[in-house]
């Protein structure tokens, strides 16, 4: 478990534009470790946690693509039954708030990664690693 940079980036919501984006990352050799998508009628959020945060920065800054850091946590944890659970009652004892979360595995898969933004990152990188 570590805290890490997440980029948040304000797109048009129309076709192609994701894909122009992963083309421009793949260029610069960055790799994106976790994303997920949301929309509204006239534009997209893209949120992303990849291998070089200031290089993606300068890639999409270099484009005129509006981008947000922020901090996460980003978990490796063990694809059991109740593992979110633990960590949502953990956090919430210690009156921290997910704001969000996000995460896929394969069912095979004996670990996942989970991208977590809460209301003090700091304070819940030490409850969790306690």
């Amino acid at each position: 478990m570590q805290l890490t940079k997440q980029l948040a980036l304000f797109l048009d919501n129309r076709p192609g534009t994701l894909a122009r984006v992963c083309e421009a990352l793949s260029k610069a050799k960055i790799n994106i470790y976790a994303i997920t998508t949301s929309d509204t009628i006239d534009h997209s959020v893209i949120r992303m946690v990849v291998s070089n945060t200031r290089l993606a920065m300068q890639v999409f800054e270099e484009h005129g693509t509006l981008v947000v850091e922020d901090d996460v946590l980003m978990l490796e944890g063990d694809n059991k039954s109740g593992s979110l659970a633990r960590i949502a009652n953990r956090l919430a004892d210690a009156g921290i708030n997910i704001e969000y979360c996000y995460c896929a595995t394969s069912p095979s898969a004996k670990k996942g990664l989970m991208i977590m933004r809460v209301s003090n990152a700091q304070k819940a990188l030490k409850v969790l690693n306690s």
